[in-house]
């Protein structure tokens, strides 16, 4: 018919993993990379082949520029359950991606989209939908009747608001609304209607005022407003400083006085009191002022120059990485305290939260951190046969990159069976990115071993502790240098955030259990968030310059509430 184009021999001959799924009657299909991205390119688009897979649970097609369109056949795999279709260059869905009933997960982020088919509204099992970096001006009407929408992440786009309807007691499982960098103009007081919500993030848009309303989402735990000019600039402040809970508090003040005001009938009396609240108000933003600049001094990274360290790492990087994993930056950071209480585990676990969302559940890029003085320079970025790189991963043994993989495969699978789950896990969507691959990327020291095996995992012998100084960081990627470095700026902006804490809640070290030994002297000194940030360079075999970071175009002054000091 119109829409199912015939199944021929060459679509079978080319696609051996669609015929292999078909004879296995598999439910799940990945198509990732370079490799598949020739074929599409070749085809003019996925096999038609493949829309006969009608037993399909799971289905993604990511990191294929030669994907511009879907076909409609795609609405004849109706058990389809997950839809990944990220990192292409997607300029349209077909409306009939709304026949797919029992879709629960739609990922279309990072294409090239500027309007998004009434059909995802009839999707009514729907409970995720990434539409991140795009080029949406609006989201369809009618969002509210997938009223089992948990998570929607609309960041990067060019959004100036959202939908009438959108603020309805239907989406009372909404959980997540992401949708920074955007340029909405306007939260409606109807969000309190979003019951279930628990993490909003509206940073830098066009917002100029915070609804009170917003007090009422009774679960909220975590809100981003940083990067809107309020005018409320004491709720500024609160903003730039991510105080969630001080920021809600003081929503819901201003609510009561609102409410005061409406209900009062004295017109003169209010005018009465209008000088003394001017001159309240000046006194207020002068001590806000004072405030702020304190707030500020306590966030900064100063950034130590190559030239200025002549010992300082670099990172030679060998030339067929370009095929595997092509992009690297790194970098030093000094004055990390790791040592009070439960500090290395709020870094680890903010690394973590960057893998799944920043990083793409480690499919975008990579971050990996290292002891520097377990380091063994010089450093080599460079590829390895999988039978010949031999890595201690954390907590493991020594193995072969071949066995890691195969032992974290079966892991992966028996979760996924623990769970009796039907979709790929996260950790198999990574192993995935090495799939094909003849060689496998790593970092190697001085002495040969191999200290990083991205995206996979870093050494134990080189692993971060409580008694660690200075940290070598490192952010691999395929997608491009730029992912690199804005991953890179975000976990450094965190480890000033979290600096900054843990300076400002003293905790005894060792609390957590986890202690290293003895407390270091230096730990109960005068705590100081300031983070000193060394220059790496990566340069080719040659001796050329890669890139350096970070550099005078990285640590943006409006990033987050940090000072650069260069």
């Amino acid at each position: 018919d119109k829409w199912c184009p015939a199944v021929s021999m060459d679509d079978l001959e080319n696609w051996p993993e669609i015929e292999r799924a078909a004879k296995e009657k598999r439910r799940e299909l990945v198509f990732q990379g370079p490799t598949f991205d020739e074929r599409i390119a070749a085809n003019g688009g996925l096999a038609s082949a493949i829309y006969s897979l009608t037993l399909l649970n799971y289905l993604e097609v990511s990191q294929c520029p030669s994907l511009t369109e879907i076909h409609e056949g795609i609405q004849r795999l109706t058990t389809l359950q997950s839809l990944i279709l990220c990192r292409n260059r997607l300029v349209s869905v077909p409306n009939v991606v709304g026949k797919l009933k029992s879709l629960k997960v739609l990922d279309l982020s990072a294409n090239n989209l500027t309007a998004l088919p009434e059909g995802v509204t009839q999707l009514k099992e729907l409970t995720t939908l990434n539409v991140s970096c795009n080029s949406l001006e609006v989201l369809p009407e009618g969002l509210s009747k997938c009223t089992k929408l948990s998570v929607i992440n609309v960041s990067k786009n060019r959004l100036t608001g959202f939908p009438s309807d959108f603020y309805s007691e239907k989406l009372d499982l909404l959980s997540t609304l992401i949708a920074y960098d955007n340029s909405i103009e306007q939260l409606s007081g109807d969000v309190h209607k979003l019951a279930a919500l628990k993490v909003l993030d509206l940073s830098n848009n066009k917002l100029k005022e915070i609804p009170s309303d917003l007090s009422d989402c009774s679960k909220l735990k975590e809100i981003n407003f940083k990067g809107n000019k309020l005018n409320d600039k004491r709720l500024e402040k609160m903003v730039n400083g991510c105080q969630t809970k001080s920021i809600l508090d003081y929503l819901r003040g201003k609510g009561k006085g609102r409410q005061g005001e409406e209900g009062a009938d004295a017109e003169g009396g209010r005018k009465a009191d209008k000088g003394k609240k001017q001159q309240r108000k000046k006194k207020e933003k002068v001590a806000d002022d004072q405030d702020e600049e304190e707030e500020l001094n306590k966030m900064v990274a100063r950034v130590l120059h190559v030239s200025d360290s002549p010992t300082a790492l670099s990172v030679t990087v060998g030339a067929e990485v370009k095929d595997v994993r092509p992009y690297l930056v790194c970098c030093v950071v000094r004055g990390m305290n790791l040592q009070p209480g439960n500090a290395l585990k709020r870094f680890l676990m903010a690394q973590t939260k960057l893998h799944d969302d920043l990083c793409g559940k480690r499919t975008i890029a990579t971050i990996a951190t290292h002891d520097v003085q377990l380091i063994k320079a010089p450093l080599t970025y460079d590829v390895k046969l999988p039978t010949q790189l031999k890595v201690v991963s954390l907590g493991r043994k020594e193995m072969t990159a071949v066995e890691l993989i195969k032992q974290l495969q079966l892991e992966a699978d028996e979760l996924r069976k623990q769970k009796k789950r039907q979709n790929v896990t996260g950790l198999h969507k990574y192993l995935q990115l090495l799939q094909g691959k003849a060689m496998y990327p790593c970092i190697v020291d001085a002495e040969g071993h191999v200290i990083s095996f991205p995206p996979i995992t870093n050494s134990e012998k080189t692993k971060i502790k409580k008694t660690t100084k200075e940290l070598f960081l490192e952010v691999t990627s395929a997608a491009s240098l730029q992912t690199c470095k804005d991953v890179m700026d975000a976990l450094i902006v965190k480890m000033a955030e979290l600096n900054k804490f843990t300076s400002e809640h003293r905790e005894e070290a060792g609390s957590d259990g986890e202690g290293e030994g003895p407390q270091d002297p230096a730990a109960s000194s005068e705590p100081s968030s300031e983070l000193i940030v060394q220059q790496i360079r990566t340069v080719d075999q040659d001796g050329n310059l890669k890139v350096v970071y970070p550099s005078k175009t990285d640590l943006c002054s409006d990033i987050g509430n940090l000072t650069v000091i260069w």
